[in-house]
């Protein structure tokens, strides 16, 4: 059991890594941080796996492109808020009512449940993130909260218990609708940065889906 609890805090940490992407612009610093051999090292390790390889080339790339640009820092920020904070129709906006639920509304049905879970664990949201509970920086940061909570766990039946939550959350919560963002973003993001982003974020849920399935 430990050394599953030792890559419990990995895939937590890839989880919290991805919410971090889409909660807001990366900083000058952040983007800075990117080009070392810290972040480098740790996306060549996700890209050993054949099934998140073809989104981390793309990261990659993306990435080193985007040392090109001009203003590299104002450059990604514009994509971002291009594809994430303007009018749907040309965007990827990241909620999960615009994809299910209540015929594309904006903090409908999926956001009150998200809510209610949420509270059911007494799992807050960033102050710093101001955003309906569907959005999918907030999901991905409550799933990696629920992954290092199972580690708090004494017996093999919590564990066991624990991933199939897990396992739930990730095909109610997010499989039903990331394919579908992740296809918007492809369609706008015309640099490709986040696009290889929400590419990287649904292998990896699929990829996770098979681990917590015993596959």
């Amino acid at each position: 059991m430990k050394e599953m609890k030792a890559f419990n805090e990995k895939r937590a940490e890839i989880y919290w890594w991805l919410s971090s992407l889409f909660a807001k612009e990366l900083t000058e610093s952040e983007l800075e941080h990117y080009k070392s051999v810290e972040i480098r090292s740790f996306l060549a390790g996700l890209g050993e796996n054949e099934t998140l390889k073809p989104a981390i080339d793309k990261l990659v790339d993306a990435l080193n492109r985007s040392q090109n640009r001009d203003d590299e820092q104002l450059e990604l920020a514009a994509d971002f808020c291009d594809l994430f904070l303007k009018s749907d129709k040309y965007a990827a906006l990241p909620y999960a009512s615009l994809y299910i639920g209540d015929t594309g509304l904006l903090n409908g049905q999926p956001a009150k449940d998200m809510e209610t879970l949420m509270a059911e664990h007494g799992v807050g949201v960033s102050a710093d993130l101001n955003e309906p509970a569907d959005h999918i920086a907030i999901k991905l940061d409550f799933l990696g909260n629920l992954i290092i909570r199972s580690n708090e766990t004494q017996n093999s039946e919590e564990f066991e218990s624990s991933f199939l939550e897990q396992k739930q959350f990730i095909e109610k919560y997010l499989l039903t609708w990331i394919p579908r963002f992740q296809a918007k973003c492809t369609e706008f993001d015309k640099f490709g940065f986040y696009a290889s982003v929400a590419t990287l974020l649904v292998a990896f849920c699929k990829l996770d889906l098979e681990y917590l399935s015993g596959e």
